[in-house]
């Protein structure tokens, strides 16, 4: 058996940091790739914003990221809640995508789209799944044929979540056509909303306000009665955050 008093012990320094669409947790899809309208670009900090760094990273076309879950707190437990089970069962945390872990690292596949390297070097990414300011620790090119498994199999969460039916408000769809980016930003709030950010464990049912930070706005939405007669996502409001 390993003796735990002997173990090493590592310091880890960040590479950079992510600036994304996210300021908050309560949005941030449960993997990465769901929302693919989700920009967010990672600065490189001294001494690693050299561009020899990254030369050649530009012929790849997605890249892990290994990053810190700095929102959240350093306790963990051996169990957890996947909302992929309801957030009532539980299985054991090396199960799990849980950002409760032992030392709160995560591990997230991103499509590269541009690397900016005229003053220091900016990643700018898509599809991430990460919150604004996360401390990230390193990066390494994604490999199609050794990274991904031919007959691998996923456990509780064997194919991608159902996703939700969105509505807009008349104010809500207001507020996007008085913006440059409505269109960008209407797409984002859709493939958000539509994979249900609620906790997994709230009642379809309840007569709830949410209110989602997404960018610049805050986005207010209810259960509400989707297309065909069945539960969807209901924008109330969109608003500034000024």
């Amino acid at each position: 058996m390993p003796d735990p008093t002997k173990a090493s012990h590592f310091s880890l320094t960040p590479i950079g940091i992510i600036s994304s669409d996210y300021p908050d947790k309560f949005g941030v899809p449960r993997q990465p790739g769901l929302v693919t309208a989700a920009s967010a670009t990672l600065e490189l900090v001294s001494p690693y914003d050299d561009p020899l760094c990254v030369r050649g990273l530009e012929d790849f076309s997605h890249l892990w990221v290994s990053f810190i879950f700095h929102r959240n707190p350093e306790r963990w437990s051996p169990m957890v809640r996947p909302p992929r089970l309801g957030g009532n069962r539980k299985v054991g945390v090396f199960a799990s995508r849980s950002p409760n872990r032992p030392n709160r690292l995560g591990l997230s596949l991103v499509a590269l789209e541009q690397i900016d390297t005229r003053k220091g070097v900016r990643l700018h990414l898509k599809g991430a799944d990460l919150v604004d300011g996360t401390p990230v620790i390193d990066i390494k090119p994604y490999l199609p044929w050794a990274d991904s498994g031919i007959n691998a199999r996923a456990g509780f969460a064997p194919a991608s979540p159902g996703l939700l039916n969105v509505r807009f408000s008349e104010a809500a769809e207001k507020a996007l056509q008085m913006r440059h980016d409505g269109q960008a930003l209407r797409e984002l709030i859709c493939q958000v909303l539509e994979q249900d950010p609620r906790p997994a464990y709230h009642d379809d049912h309840s007569e709830r306000v949410y209110g989602l930070p997404l960018r610049d706005v805050d986005v207010q939405f209810e259960m509400g009665q989707g297309t065909g007669g069945k539960r969807g996502i209901y924008v109330l409001r969109i608003a500034s955050r000024g």
